[in-house]
C-alpha cells in the first residue's frame, strides 16, 4: 500500500493558492473600488472648481431663490400668478409632465395602428403607413415642432371676443372644450368606492373557485365591473357619510393646533425628530436585508444555494454599504431631513383632513362651459379646458415624431412572433383581429417593451423642447428664473434632477411590465 506525505500534499496545495496581488477575485474588487474613488474624485474637483469660479464671480449657489417671488407670470399652466419662484417651477414642471403623459399615451396608440397598417394587406393602409413612417422619422422633431406651429397659428381662424358658452371653440389660439374638475366631494366619493374593495375581493375569489371546479365562463370581471359601478352610483348622492375621515385625519393648522386637536395629522407632529431618524434607519436597512435576502433565494437551486461570483458578493456589500451612507445622512450630513419628513407628512394628512370637512358639497363632480373674455384682445376664459397652440404643436410635433418610431418597433414585434402561432390561431378557428389579439400581440409585446421604454424616455425629454415655441414647461420657466437672480447651477440641478427623476420612473414602469410579461417556466 502506497504511503502519502500529508507534508507534501499540504505544501502542493498551498503553492497552487497565488498570491494575493495575483488573485483575480482581489484585484477585481480593487480594480472597482479604485475606478469608484476616482470617478468621486472627479465629481468633488469639478464641483468644488464650479463653486469656487461662481464664487469669485458673487455667483455663489444657493436655493434660498425658491422661498423668493417669482416675478414672472407664465402664459399658462395650473398658476398663472404664483407666488414664488419655487411654486414657479413646480408650474412647469406639472406642464412638462402633462405633455409627457398625453404624448406617451397618444404615440403609443397612434404608433401600434400605424405599425398594424405597415402589416396589413391593404395596398392603401400599407403604402400611408409607410410614408407616414419614413417621412416623420427623417424629419427632425424641432422641425415638425416648428411646423405645426406656423400651420396653428396662421391657418385657423380668429378669436373673435363676444362668442358666450360653447362646447368647442377652435382659434389661432388654440382650442376650448369643456372642463370637468372635481368639486367638494370628490374625496368622500372615492371613499366610498374604496368600501367596494371587500365585496369585490370577495366575489371575485367565488368566481375563481367556481370557474376551477365547473369550468366554464369566469364571470369576475363583470363582476367587478358591476360592484364598482353600484357602488359610484349610490356614493354620488351618499358619499357626505364619509366626512367623518376629516376628524380622523386632521386639519390642516398649525403645528400647535394638530397636536391639541389630534387626528394622524396632529400624532405624525408629534413624533419626536430622534424616533423619526431611527425609523428611517431601520427602513433603510431593512430594504436591504430584504433585498439580500431576495438576491439570495434568486440564486438557490434544488441542490441548494449556487456558487455566488465576485459581483454577486459587491451587490450584496453595495446594499449595506448604501443603507451605511443613508443612515450617515440621516444622522450627520442632513439632519433636518427627519424634521421635513414630520412636517410635510403632517401637512399631507392635514390637507386630507381638510378635503373630508363636514362642510363638504356632496357633488364629486362639476365643469364649465369654454368661454371667450371680453376686452381689447380676445383670450379663452378659465372656464374652460384650453389647449394652446404652444402646448398644441409641441403635442402633435412628439407624437407624431415618436408614434413614427413606435410603429417600426411594433412592426417587428410582431414579426419576430412564429408565423406557426398565426397558424395555429386560424387553425383554432380565430379570426385575424382576434388572432392579433389574443395570441399574436401578447407574444410580440415581450419583444415590443424594452425598445418602447427607450421611446417613452425621448419624448419626455424632448419637451424640453416646448422652449422653442415659448411654452411654459420646467426649462423655459427655470431659464427665466436664472436669468433674473444668477442661480444657474442651481437650477441646472434642479432640472436634472427632475429629468432624473421621471427617467427612472418610466424605467422602473417598463421593467416590472418585462417582468410580468417574462415566461414562467414551470
Amino acid at each position: 500500500m502506497a504511503v502519502i506525505d500529508t507534508t507534501q500534499s499540504v505544501l502542493a496545495s498551498s503553492q497552487q493558492r497565488p498570491p494575493i496581488w495575483r488573485n483575480s477575485g482581489v484585484l477585481k474588487w480593487v480594480a472597482q473600488i479604485v475606478v469608484l474613488l476616482l470617478v468621486l474624485g472627479a465629481f468633488w474637483f469639478l464641483g468644488s472648481t464650479a463653486i469656487d469660479g461662481l464664487a469669485a464671480k458673487n455667483l455663489t449657489p444657493s436655493y434660498e431663490f425658491i422661498d423668493g417671488p417669482a416675478n414672472i407670470q407664465p402664459s399658462e399652466g395650473i398658476d398663472t400668478a404664483p407666488s414664488s419662484a419655487g411654486r414657479l417651477l413646480w408650474v412647469g414642471m406639472v406642464t412638462t409632465l402633462q405633455v409627457a403623459i398625453v404624448g406617451v399615451i397618444l404615440s403609443t396608440i397612434l404608433g401600434v395602428l400605424v405599425g398594424l397598417a405597415r402589416l396589413s394587406n391593404n395596398w392603401l393602409a400599407n403604402r400611408a403607413a409607410s410614408f407616414f413612417i419614413e417621412t416623420l422619422r427623417n424629419i427632425p422633431v424641432l422641425v415638425q415642432i416648428f411646423l405645426w406651429f406656423y400651420v396653428m397659428s396662421n391657418t385657423l381662424p380668429d378669436l373673435e371676443a363676444g362668442e358666450g358658452r360653447r362646447f368647442f371653440i377652435l382659434s389661432q389660439k388654440g382650442v376650448s372644450i369643456p372642463r370637468i374638475f372635481y368639486d367638494d366631494g370628490f374625496y368622500q366619493w372615492l371613499a366610498f368606492i374604496a368600501l367596494g374593495i371587500v365585496p369585490i375581493v370577495l366575489a371575485r375569489r367565488y368566481f375563481n373557485a367556481r370557474q376551477a371546479a365547473q369550468g366554464g365562463q369566469n364571470l369576475a370581471g363583470p363582476a367587478t365591473l358591476a360592484i364598482l359601478a353600484v357602488f359610484a352610483i349610490v356614493g354620488w348622492f351618499a358619499n357626505s357619510v364619509m366626512s367623518f375621515l376629516g376628524g380622523i385625519f386632521g386639519s390642516n393648522e398649525t403645528a400647535v393646533d394638530r397636536v391639541n386637536e389630534g387626528g394622524i395629522a396632529g400624532a405624525w407632529q408629534s413624533i419626536p425628530q430622534s424616533l423619526m431618524q431611527l425609523l428611517l434607519t431601520l427602513a433603510v436597512f431593512g430594504l436591504a436585508i430584504g433585498f439580500i435576502i431576495r438576491f439570495l433565494n434568486s440564486r438557490r437551486t434544488p441542490a441548494g444555494l449556487a456558487k455566488l461570483t465576485d459581483d454577486d458578493y459587491f451587490r450584496m456589500i453595495f446594499a449595506v454599504v448604501a443603507a451605511a451612507f443613508m443612515t450617515l445622512v440621516f444622522w450627520v450630513l442632513w439632519p433636518g431631513l427627519s424634521s421635513w419628513i414630520i412636517n410635510s407628512g403632517s401637512d399631507f394628512w392635514g390637507w386630507l383632513g381638510d378635503k373630508f370637512g363636514d362642510d363638504r358639497g356632496t357633488r364629486p363632480l362639476d365643469g364649465m362651459l369654454p368661454t371667450v373674455s371680453d376686452g381689447r384682445f380676445a383670450n379663452y376664459g378659465p372656464t374652460g379646458a384650453t389647449l394652446t397652440v404652444f402646448r398644441a404643436a409641441l403635442l402633435v410635433g412628439l407624437v407624431l415624431y415618436t408614434a413614427s418610431f413606435i410603429a417600426e418597433i411594433v412592426r417587428g414585434g410582431i414579426l419576430a412572433v412564429a408565423k406557426g402561432q398565426t397558424e395555429a390561431a386560424a387553425a383554432l378557428g380565430l379570426s385575424r383581429s382576434q388572432a392579433l389579439r389574443k395570441v399574436i400581440l401578447p407574444q410580440a409585446f415581450r419583444v415590443i417593451m424594452p425598445p418602447l421604454g427607450n421611446q417613452y424616455l425621448n419624448i419626455t425629454k424632448n419637451t424640453s423642447l416646448a422652449i422653442a415655441v415659448g411654452l411654459s414647461d420646467v426649462v423655459q420657466v427655470g431659464q427665466s428664473v436664472f436669468n433674473k437672480n444668477g442661480q444657474s447651477l442651481a437650477v441646472f440641478t434642479i432640472w436634472m434632477a427632475f429629468f432624473l427623476a421621471c427617467s427612472l420612473t418610466i424605467s422602473v414602469i417598463v421593467n416590472f411590465i418585462n417582468g410580468r410579461l417574462e415566461i414562467v417556466e414551470r
